[in-house]
């Protein structure tokens, strides 16, 4: 009997070495295949057998163009962190970082006619406008005047020009990541070990949350599967800010003894960066299920039990 064994791609990932990336990479490489990663700092470009570094330097138009030899999929995760706050320098930072990182990726491409097929992109749920009773799906339209959502639609709208040189694109809108050592959740418990711990605002905000190995696994699914368009990457069941909270306490065995943190004083602490926290958006993820994936972390409690312990 004759068994076939699938061979491993050439992948270009961008922001490897982020929380996202870094989880990806160790999964690419884990299922056979080779990981050119781009990088902005010279000194965190390595070369090994399946991992190879490239220079790259969005803002001045610069990259190793080495990077994609042999490359058909592309995995897209730059991006400066919105969690820091939002100063105008800042914010040009967050902007410009996502989209010039788009349009190096796509003019290198057409320049040198790369055989680039399939362009998959992290993109973000605050596109979607801050609501309580909103149940949203990908199909939404609407806009509102928000720094974030105008931060995603430039984003998602930099792919557009891939499309029209024949390249695939898959826009991933991310929640809330849920990881053990990076990311909102380390934060979150940091104060709730000390007894210091409450719920933000109102706290009957939605947060959309996903387990890293699902998000990862999302990425390998679109990948294999070669999806196209805009998915949500959100786990099925989005919880109220409080449950989140009194979850990691259940789980730390931690009272919540003080009062929720008031929005004004979140204000003082972090400025217009508190829509991270407050905002709510209750976000769908029966596309992605519809297309055949299956997650592993369906409810938050399993994800954060497998995560604290």
């Amino acid at each position: 009997m004759t068994s076939f064994v699938m061979m491993g791609q050439i992948l270009l990932i961008t922001g490897a070495t982020g929380l996202v990336g870094k989880a990806l990479v160790k999964q690419c490489l884990s299922e056979g295949h080779t990981v050119h990663y781009l990088s902005t700092q010279k000194s965190k470009i390595v070369s090994q057998t399946n991992y190879k570094g490239f220079y790259w330097n969005p803002q001045e138009n610069k990259i190793d163009i080495a990077c994609f030899g042999g490359v058909e999929v592309v995995l897209n995760l730059a991006g400066a962190s919105i969690a820091q706050r939002w100063s105008n320098a800042a914010k040009a930072s967050i902007l410009s970082s996502r989209t010039d990182a788009l349009a190096l990726l796509h003019s290198s491409i057409e320049t040198h006619n790369f055989p680039v097929k399939h362009i998959i992109s992290a993109s973000a749920i605050g596109i979607y406008p801050d609501s309580k009773t909103r149940y949203y799906d990908e199909k939404f339209q609407g806009t509102d005047a928000s720094f974030l959502r105008a931060v995603v639609k430039s984003w998602e709208g930099s792919l557009k020009p891939f499309q029209s040189i024949g390249v695939k694109t898959t826009a991933l809108r991310i929640g809330i990541v849920l990881d053990s050592q990076e990311g909102a959740l380390p934060k979150i418990m940091g104060p709730i070990k000390h007894y210091f711990g409450a719920a933000l605002g109102s706290g009957d905000q939605w947060q959309s949350w996903i387990h890293i190995d699902d998000l990862v696994r999302v990425f390998m699914f679109v990948l294999e599967l070669e999806l196209e368009g805009v998915y949500n990457a959100v786990a099925p069941n989005p919880v109220q800010q409080i449950e989140l909270t009194k979850l990691i306490a259940k789980i730390l065995q931690r009272p919540l003894v003080l009062p929720n943190v008031p929005e004004f004083v979140l204000k003082l602490l972090l400025g217009e960066m508190r829509a991270i926290a407050l905002e709510s958006q209750r976000v769908c993820a029966a596309k992605i299920q519809d297309a055949g994936f299956k997650f592993n972390y369906l409810e938050l409690e399993p994800a954060l039990e497998d995560l604290i312990a």
